[in-house]
């Protein structure tokens, strides 16, 4: 348990939350800024990001101008997942953003350094006869190495159907749900 930071029940420390704008990602930044708002903590969203190619293939022909627009990139990342998750920044809140170049896990293991800090990280469900190879380093990373609590938040289960109009673009078009489960 942390300590508590004042007199009113806010702990010290920070909710540090690893944003993306997957459906888990955007459900673990609604659990951060719940958990923010409930301990009075400052909410820290992190967006990791690395050059598509990978550091290595990038260090061999280093490109400013391209390095930038990931970087830009990163940073509309960021303020989409608040305007797809929340709607908008919680003027309640204090919200420090930070886009950070590199690999999420020791990014946002650098970030939660503290032991009164709270990492938050989304975890998508899996999917599919091959889901179990599809390696997952964010959350065997993450758990392993943070110095502080680390919740793990689940993202939502969605139909078949639901998972491919969601891709696809068509998020508005998605059947209603009968009681039986099944789609009408």
């Amino acid at each position: 348990m942390a300590p508590l930071g004042s007199a009113y029940g806010e702990r010290a420390g920070n909710v540090v939350v690893g944003v993306s704008d997957s459906l888990a990602g955007l459900a673990a930044l609604r659990r951060g800024v719940r958990e923010a708002r409930a301990t009075g903590r400052t909410l820290v969203a992190v967006r990791a990001w690395e050059p598509p190619e990978g550091e290595a293939l990038y260090a061999r022909r280093p490109e400013t101008s391209w390095a930038r627009l990931w970087a830009d990139e990163a940073r509309r990342c960021l303020e989409r997942a608040f305007d797809l998750a929340l709607g908008g920044p919680p003027a309640d809140l204090r919200i420090v953003r930070r886009v950070i170049r590199g690999r999420a896990g020791p990014v946002l293991c650098s970030v939660a350094a503290s032991a009164d800090d709270l990492l938050v990280i989304g975890m998508a469900r899996r999917r599919g006869p091959l889901a179990r190879l599809r390696p997952r380093p964010v959350h065997r990373f993450v758990p392993a190495r943070a110095a502080c609590e680390v919740l793990i938040v689940a993202g939502p289960r969605l139909l078949p159907q639901e998972a491919r109009m969601l891709r696809r673009g068509a998020g508005a078009a998605v059947p209603a749900r009968t009681g039986s489960g099944r789609s009408r």
